[in-house]
């Protein structure tokens, strides 16, 4: 048993610590990292040179340079009009533009709720469906059902593009009644008191002004919890769409998301015990010497260790813990050796203990957890692995999507579960980093190498981020760090220098695999030049592309006619069900559109040149 006197000098730093952020140059906000990021970024765009064998830790990988590679490398050319829009006909094209030109109107994005609201009157249900069918449904949404999605899934397949299966329908609640819902759920865990609140950080706490967490989120679903009945719907729903996935297309992909699985509060909690376990980590690098290094380069002496919690009061053999575990020869430890304690948090909550200054009591670092928490994450486990037994079944991946900050910790261990059991002999779990947030890199590089060490394949999908707006105000309200980059240029140098270390690993090891997710060109470019530097070939499927249906046509088609993966991100679901994704479509598309005006000129190029040509009648053949 391991337990812990307060000594003075020693308690405050520890406290200071283990229960606020610990900022460290390794993130992407120190100078070093991010001179380095945008290095490489701007020589991958300006022709500056770059080494995509350099990796820190890694020896180097030479650009293999020889007449054979350069003659496979491939080239897409995303300004030709015509390659990019033959699966649309002139209907289609216009369309788009007048959609994309309602979405350029402040008024319009605003009030749409409002708008569709007073249509919905005037027209009645029947018209104004088929109203928003010729207009913003047809644009974003596949179709109402698996049946009715099958024509455009077989066509963009026709055309090279794949699907990933979204069925986007939402509960049309108030404002009021979704933070009524979310802190009445926190109200009955704290009053059983499945948790002791005094100890908890005010970033896990559930907080009624933000109760509501579909308030600034433009770009993902969100899930409300109200039963664990609801959950099995939502899992059944999960179930249908990943068969309607695999009876439409082929090697297509499943979305889903971790809070429609379970209660969002355990989420919080887990989170919680994660950040913390990782921050002690830190804590104890930093009394060992070791700091401004990234996470995966820290490595903590067992000896010293012992010494540090021996001097601090503890008693019992913390060295025995890791040396059952049979460390390496040299007798340390790494962030991924430390993480796998996790396993083990009912016999650690007894070995590792702190002090609480504001209670002046011990208190365990990872809290153990109550029967009724453990049977919330084995239920949320139990339907995640059914849902990945369906997507073994049917020849489906899944793509798990991220979700915000305070979940996302436990969301990823989760997911990371999974990928254990189900990508043994190939990736069938993807898990989805956001590169907006300050520690994406960390994430990306432990992860990548604990995939290695126990012989799985690693699958992401690459993201920017969904969240930001929410993440930024709910940080400053509550008062904790802000978890995200500072600035737009700050979040592409992560992005990039994600996607460089992923697309590395593969060169080296050929067992990992990446979606990009993106509508920005330049980061398209950047990858498909790295891929014909470290001689990636599209035929291998080891590097994926991704882009929302409806959006970024020029891009999509290109790719897929080349003979990249390429799929589009496919919402289906009933017109008045679907609403609440297309009010958040219409204000994503507000910023899009007016900052990106080469998808309009496009659109009316190649209808000026059908009209020129005679072919203003043109019918995609396929």
């Amino acid at each position: 048993m391991l337990h812990v006197q307060t000594v003075p000098g020693l308690t405050r730093a520890w406290t200071e610590i283990l229960f606020k952020p610990v900022l460290s140059s390794r993130r992407l906000g120190s100078t070093s990292s991010a001179n380095q990021a945008e290095q490489q970024d701007g020589a991958c765009r300006g022709g500056g040179q770059h080494d995509p064998a350099r990796r820190p830790g890694r020896p180097g990988r030479g650009v293999r340079d020889d007449p054979a590679t350069a003659a496979n490398e491939i080239s897409v050319d995303f300004d030709q009009s015509r390659e990019a829009y033959k699966s649309k006909d002139s209907l289609e094209l216009l369309r788009s533009l007048v959609v994309f030109k309602l979405c350029s109107y402040d008024f319009l994005v605003d009030k749409n709720k409002e708008i569709m609201d007073l249509g919905k009157k005037i027209l009645g249900q029947k018209a104004f469906d088929q109203l928003m069918k010729m207009t913003f449904y047809g644009q974003f949404v596949a179709g109402e059902d698996h049946r009715a999605i099958r024509p455009l899934i077989h066509k963009n397949e026709a055309f090279g593009v794949g699907s990933v299966l979204d069925y986007s329908v939402e509960e049309d609640i108030s404002q009021e009644e979704a933070e009524q819902k979310e802190m009445e759920y926190e109200h009955c865990r704290i009053n059983t008191h499945l948790c002791s609140e005094n100890h908890r950080e005010k970033k896990y706490k559930v907080h009624k002004q933000f109760g509501d967490r579909r308030g600034g989120v433009t770009g993902a679903r969100t899930y409300l919890y109200s039963s664990e009945a609801k959950c099995d719907q939502h899992m059944e729903t999960f179930i249908k769409c990943i068969k309607a996935s695999g009876g439409s297309s082929v090697d297509g992909f499943s979305a889903i998301k971790m809070t429609a699985l379970g209660r969002p509060q355990f989420l919080l909690q887990f989170s919680e015990v994660l950040v913390k376990w990782r921050r002690f980590f830190t804590f104890l690098a930093l009394q060992q010497g070791i700091d401004g290094t990234e996470a995966l380069k820290q490595r903590l002496e067992l000896k010293q260790l012992q010494e540090f919690l021996t001097k601090m009061g503890a008693q019992g053999d913390f060295y025995g813990c890791f040396t059952e575990r049979k460390v390496d020869s040299l007798g340390t430890i790494d962030m991924l050796d430390w993480n796998s304690l996790i396993d083990d948090r009912i016999k650690m909550s007894d070995l590792l203990v702190v002090p609480n200054i504001e209670l002046g009591e011990l208190e365990p670092l990872l809290k153990k957890f109550t029967m009724e928490e453990e049977k919330q994450m084995k239920r949320m486990l139990q339907r995640m692995d059914v849902l990945a037994k369906h997507a073994m079944e049917n020849g489906v991946r899944l793509m798990v999507d991220a979700e915000q900050t305070y979940f996302q910790p436990a969301i990823s261990r989760l997911t990371l579960e999974m990928q254990r059991i189900y990508n043994r002999k190939k990736p069938v779990i993807f898990n989805t980093y956001q590169c907006y947030l300050k520690e994406a890199y960390d994430n990306v590089t432990m992860d990548v190498e604990l995939s290695r060490r126990e012989g799985w394949h690693f699958a992401a999908k690459l993201v920017r981020g969904a969240y930001m707006h929410q993440e930024r105000e709910r940080a400053k309200e509550i008062s904790y760090e802000d978890p995200i980059n500072p600035d737009y240029e700050s979040t592409n140098r992560m992005y990039h220098r994600c996607l460089d270390y992923v697309l590395d690993e593969i060169a080296l090891h050929r067992n990992a695999n990446v979606m990009v997710a993106t509508h920005n060109e330049d980061t398209v470019k950047h990858t498909l030049s790295r891929m014909n530097e470290l001689g990636l070939l599209p035929t291998e499927n080891k590097v994926y592309f991704g882009q929302l249906l409806g959006m970024c046509d020029q891009i999509s088609f290109p790719l897929g006619q080349a003979g990249f993966p390429v799929y589009k991100y496919v919402p289906y679901g009933p017109v008045n069900e679907v609403m609440p994704y297309l009010s958040r479509r219409a204000q994503e598309n507000r910023g899009f559109m007016k900052g990106a005006q080469k998808e309009r000129e496009l659109l009316w190029k190649e209808l000026k040149r059908r009209l020129a040509s005679g072919e203003l009648l043109y019918t995609p053949m396929y």
